[in-house]
């Protein structure tokens, strides 16, 4: 008899212990749906546009013994500089120089030792000064004259026939209204990431619900047409005239 009583007790514990688990089971699974009841998306904004500020300097530089002859060469070339300039077209209100800087140079002397050839030292000789200056170039939301700063910043070396050579920098190309530019961005990005979600939810057969989460990625600029792969910091190109900016926007909406 009372083995028979331990056996109803084993089954039944048993069969209490199978509900439980079920019923566990069931729980764990129905939860692990809810979290799964999101979709998220990513929507891209892109935009090509031109760049409306430009900046280009230049270099040039002299050297004497003395450093009040460097200065004074240095004086009697900014004016041949200056004067290339203006017969190019430009205003003197329209480019700026910058300090004179000087800077001791040196050249170095080989000395050798008739006795032991291989016992060689080298001596550093104070060869004059170097003064050196430069010519700077800006405009912003004026065309024409960005056109004529591109189209000198290729003609310099006429300089040389004065004894002058001009050192040319990159021509560095930004964008006056970055924030507006960025603001458009977002708002096509997020058209587009919620246009996909509405696209995939209603092939499924479902039904969009709340937004959830929102958050933005890089804001890119790079030049049009240009292949570089994107960066975890963002890239901000000023080498190219004409710019195509990139941004992209995760949106996270509730499934109904």
């Amino acid at each position: 008899m009372t083995k028979i009583s331990d056996k109803i007790k084993t089954s039944f514990i048993v069969g209490f212990a199978i509900i439980v688990s079920a019923w566990l089971l069931g729980t764990a699974f129905k939860n692990r749906n809810e979290h799964l009841d999101s979709i998220s998306v990513v929507g891209l904004g892109t935009k090509d546009f031109v760049s409306d500020e430009i900046l280009w300097s230049a270099s040039f530089t002299t050297k004497n013994v003395e450093i009040k002859e460097a200065y004074s060469k240095m004086i009697s070339d900014q004016k041949v500089v200056k004067d290339f300039f203006v017969s190019k077209g430009f205003k003197e209100s329209e480019f700026t120089f910058g300090a004179v800087k000087f800077q001791k140079r040196f050249r170095e002397i080989r000395q050798e030792n008739a006795e032991n050839p291989y016992n060689v030292k080298y001596e550093q000789v104070f060869d004059g000064y170097e003064a050196s200056q430069t010519i700077i170039f800006t405009a912003k939301k004026n065309p024409e004259l960005m056109r004529k700063i591109e189209n000198v910043s290729s003609k310099t070396s006429e300089l040389i026939n004065s004894g002058i050579e001009l050192n040319s920098n990159a021509i560095q190309y930004t964008y006056s209204d970055l924030p507006s530019l960025k603001q458009s961005l977002i708002e096509s990005a997020t058209q587009d990431a919620k246009e996909r979600a509405v696209k995939i939810v209603t092939t499924g057969s479902g039904d969009l619900g709340k937004l959830k989460n929102a958050s933005m990625g890089v804001f890119q600029i790079t030049g049009q047409g240009s292949t570089e792969d994107y960066s975890y910091g963002g890239i901000y190109d000023t080498y190219s005239k004409n710019k195509t900016a990139r941004i992209t926007v995760r949106l996270e909406y509730e499934l109904d």
